[in-house]
């Protein structure tokens, strides 16, 4: 059983940067692939960004270019550092660990075997 805990939400301005962090217990980390989701108010769940075991990342087009995603297999945490945030980007964000053992990247949640409690990140002046 993996479990994941995510830390570094918070209120940014509009344009500021934020790093959120997501700490993997209970499982071999780097055996994980893992992504962001988030979810806005009245809004399904949508893949953000994911990273393979390989180390392969992939985005969702709106945040292309503003954020990276990222891995410390020896700290067991992943990463996604946000930068040139918008105020759509507010939502509560969710890590997600997936025993996929390839090096495709899935943005389907359904596909995701853990999951985190989330952060909330706010965008606004």
């Amino acid at each position: 059983q993996v479990q994941l805990v995510e830390s570094g939400g918070g209120l940014v301005q509009p344009g500021g940067p934020l790093r959120l962090s997501c700490v993997a217990s209970g499982g071999t980390f780097s055996g994980l692939a893992m992504g962001w989701f988030c979810q806005a108010p009245g809004k399904e769940r949508e893949f953000v960004a994911a990273v393979t075991r390989r180390g392969s990342t992939y985005y969702i087009d709106s945040v292309k270019g503003r954020f990276t995603i990222s891995r410390d297999n020896a700290k067991n945490t992943v990463y996604v550092q946000m930068n040139s945030l918008k105020p759509e980007d507010t939502a509560i964000y969710y890590c997600a660990a997936d025993l996929n053992p390839t090096n495709i990247i899935r943005t389907s949640g359904r596909l995701y075997e853990y999951w985190g409690q989330g952060t909330q990140v706010t965008v606004s002046s």
